[in-house]
């Protein structure tokens, strides 16, 4: 059992290779202070010439750390500024990196970042939850989300091998005074139910840049893509996966022969009566019947159904569009 008592404040901070010079204890509303150095492995050589350095000075850097004992802590990290002895090196002077305490231009320790990295992605925290239980700014736990985030994201093994590619679009949002739609394009791996990235827009380009940054071994492994049947998608497999086997989900089929047989009825009822569909106007009153699959028509509907195609489509053109679909 330890009974030095800096051995166990090191042990409850828990940092490799750190000593603790002093816990500063203002108040219970005030975030604890732990100060720290790294321990010092003599000599330091400049990188550039090999000439020893020497200490230039050793500002306290305030890094926000996990909670301790319920209450915010500060690690105030001495870090040592070193400066080459050599005249006219190029170096001049640096400071010293230790990774596993803190990145560098964080203002997390490295553990904090990797909480809240965790909180905010796995468990769907706001960012100003996170942030008011560390006591620490908004900005401060967001930019180690995006640092700490972006290389879990960017990881290739994240997204491995895929087989089967989906691209579908999804309306993003509405901006602007008029209500512009802005929209993206989901890039998801069929096979695994996995949604591999999301890219701006519905054009082609975004998507064909997507793969391209994926490489040809990547593209060559896929053997079927998925799409919804519009042009923009048809166009990136055409351009980018000439020999995958396109296929369109039931979903999307069923949502465009729909689209089709709704098109015929327009022009149908606008070429008969000479107007758009109105209420008393057969084929406007047969609309939803038109949409429900024959089998699941009961005898009262398919009667109905047969007696207003009957009244409104003289020549059969939505029957025959009805059955097709």
């Amino acid at each position: 059992m330890d009974t030095d008592a800096t051995r166990m404040c090191e042990l409850l901070v828990g940092l490799p290779a750190v000593t603790i010079l002093g816990v500063e204890d203002r108040s219970p509303t005030v975030p604890l202070r732990v100060e720290i150095e790294t321990r010092l492995e003599l000599p330091v050589a400049c990188a550039s010439c090999g000439t020893m350095a020497s200490v230039k000075d050793r500002p306290r850097v305030a890094l926000v750390d996990l909670p301790a004992f319920g209450r915010p802590t500060r690690l105030m990290w001495r870090k040592r500024r070193w400066a080459c002895l050599a005249v006219g090196c190029a170096v001049g002077s640096w400071t010293e990196l230790a990774p596993k305490i803190a990145a560098s231009r964080l203002l997390l320790t490295d553990r904090a970042g990797r909480w809240v990295t965790w909180q905010v992605g796995k468990h769907g925290r706001t960012v100003s939850e996170v942030a008011a239980e560390l006591g620490c700014d908004w900005h401060t736990v967001n930019d180690a989300t995006i640092a700490y985030g972006s290389a879990l994201v960017d990881d290739p093994a994240r997204i491995g091998e895929v087989t089967a590619l989906g691209l579908d679009e999804t309306l993003f949002t509405r901006i602007g005074r008029w209500r512009t739609k802005q929209w993206s394009t989901s890039i998801v791996d069929v096979r695994k139910g996995q949604l591999l990235d999301v890219v701006e827009g519905r054009d082609a380009a975004p998507a064909c840049r997507w793969l391209e940054k994926q490489g040809p071994a990547w593209c060559g492994r896929i053997r079927y893509g998925t799409l919804d049947m519009s042009g923009p998608y048809r166009k990136v497999f055409d351009t980018m996966l000439p020999d995958v086997t396109q296929v369109v989900d039931p979903f999307h089929l069923v949502k465009l022969g729909g689209q089709k047989l709704d098109d015929v009825r327009r022009r149908v009822n606008q070429e008969i009566v000479g107007h758009r569909g109105r209420k008393d106007d057969p084929l406007y009153r047969a609309r939803k019947l038109l949409v429900m699959a024959h089998e699941r028509l009961d005898e009262h509907a398919a009667g109905k159904l047969t007696g207003l195609l009957a009244a409104g489509d003289p020549h059969g053109e939505v029957t025959t569009a009805w059955h097709a679909n």
